[in-house]
């Protein structure tokens, strides 16, 4: 095998990077700490239903595949 599909540092196969999805739900956490993408779905529905079943609602954002806000979660 080509080593240029080998990670060097893991030994691993080389896998493409997944497709890019319609809809993320971002969690702001902290100020201290970045935002972190927590779902990812091609269905706004499937988006909407999920946060509506967190706890810290406060804390989500849903955004677009370019990051641009869509919703807050209250």
């Amino acid at each position: 095998m080509s080593r240029a599909f080998v990670r060097e540092d893991e030994g691993e196969r080389w896998q493409p990077p997944a497709p890019r999805r319609a809809y993320r739900i971002v969690w702001r956490g902290h100020e201290t700490q970045p935002p972190e993408v927590v779902r990812e779905t091609d269905d706004l529905l499937d988006a909407l239903r999920w946060l509506q079943t967190r706890d810290q609602r406060h804390l989500f954002e849903l955004r677009d595949g370019h990051g641009v806000l869509l919703a807050t979660a209250s």
